[in-house]
């Protein structure tokens, strides 16, 4: 069973930084992708970020590109999301997610929609003050 756990969420100031993880268990990132969603208050869910383990291939919302960095780390089979110059416009329910096993979802046609991804952790909160 394919397990995504968000971590790292909290009280940020305006132009501060946080790091979010996403631990996975139940499958080795070797050929795997994970996309971050987030969700405000009243507002639809929206993509973030996805990254692809098989190249290393990296994709950003227009509105966090130049901000936020997606990484992986294959040795704790984690995804990490560093989210600089935050701005209160961030603050959202963050989560991670990812196919189903053996179906592919490819980052470079299929973000930002959520269509084929469903692994989903139960989300990291993330609160930028002015």
């Amino acid at each position: 069973e394919v397990q995504l756990v968000e971590s790292g969420g909290g009280l940020v100031q305006v132009g501060g930084s946080l790091r979010l993880s996403c631990a996975v268990s139940g499958i080795t990132l070797d050929d795997y992708t994970i996309g971050w969603f987030r969700q405000a208050p009243g507002k639809e869910r929206e993509g973030v970020s996805c990254i692809s383990s098989t190249d290393g291939s990296t994709y950003y919302g227009d509105s966090v590109k130049g901000r936020f960095t997606i990484a992986i780390d294959n040795a704790k089979n984690t995804v990490y999301l560093q989210m600089n110059n935050l701005e209160p416009e961030d603050t959202a329910v963050y989560y991670c997610a990812g196919p189903m096993l053996g179906l592919n979802y490819d980052c470079s046609y299929a973000f930002p929609t959520e269509y084929g991804l469903d692994y989903w952790g139960k989300g990291t909160l993330v609160t930028v003050s002015s």
